[in-house]
């Protein structure tokens, strides 16, 4: 994981070759190691569980949660076209998270930077 100063924020971009986030702990593993340094934490969608994608499983709420509750900004960073031509509520999910503070879902770091100034 690297920590990277934008705008103001103090950002954390979590590697591709990281652990998978597969659980609500696993989640709460990645707040814990972010929290005094962070207030985004940027993390790369294929480090996601397909669970996470399909909204019937609850994860994505479950996970989401968790980082609103603890006031750490959760981005999920990358390619989601094969997710959202599966499910329209996940693109319903994905378009009302983006209209928030809490939770982002962007394509790439330019992206990122974009929204966060």
């Amino acid at each position: 994981m690297e920590l990277y100063g934008t705008i103001g924020k103090q950002l954390l971009l979590c590697g591709a070759d990281g652990p998978a986030i597969a659980t609500v702990q696993d989640a709460l593993d990645l707040i814990g190691e972010a929290f005094s340094q962070a207030e985004v934490i940027a993390v790369p969608a294929t480090r996601f569980s397909d669970e996470f994608f399909n909204l019937r499983t609850g994860l994505a709420g479950e996970i989401m949660q968790k980082f609103v509750n603890y006031h750490v900004r959760l981005v999920v960073m990358g390619d989601l076209s094969e997710h959202l031509a599966k499910s329209a509520a996940l693109r319903a999910l994905v378009q009302e998270s983006n209209r928030g503070q809490h939770i982002w879902f962007v394509a790439d770091l330019d992206e990122l930077n974009a929204r966060l100034s």
